[in-house]
């Protein structure tokens, strides 16, 4: 399902470079200002900014949704969710550069975007 999902957004929901570069979950808890590897954004408004993953499917990072907070997430839930007419709903950015989590949050209060 997520080869023929792939190919309707045509991009990766998760590349390898974006694997390789999340580090692992749990590794950054003591990183004071930890890096914003990926993004996602849904057609609702949400933003899932990752910072750390467990290799599988679990993500920690920063939610942008009815409130901005730090929280868990899955990609097998993210992937599922489906807009008008079946199509994905939640996209990766594929222009996002990583960034410091202090910098997201800043754009985020500035200009209500990162």
């Amino acid at each position: 399902m997520s080869a023929t999902l792939d190919k309707i957004r045509g991009h990766k929901f998760i590349t390898a470079e974006v694997k390789k570069a999340l580090p692992k979950l749990y590794s950054q808890e003591n990183v004071s200002d930890p890096m914003v590897v990926a993004k996602w954004f849904g057609q609702n408004g949400w933003r899932w900014f990752a910072i750390e993953w467990d290799g599988e499917d679990q993500f920690f990072g920063l939610v942008q949704g009815w409130d901005t907070e730090l929280g868990y997430w899955s990609m097998t839930e993210l992937e599922s969710v489906k807009g008008q007419f079946g199509l994905p709903a939640i996209e990766r950015d594929c222009h996002w550069t990583p960034k410091k989590l202090s910098e997201v949050r800043e754009s985020l209060e500035k200009h209500g975007f990162a």
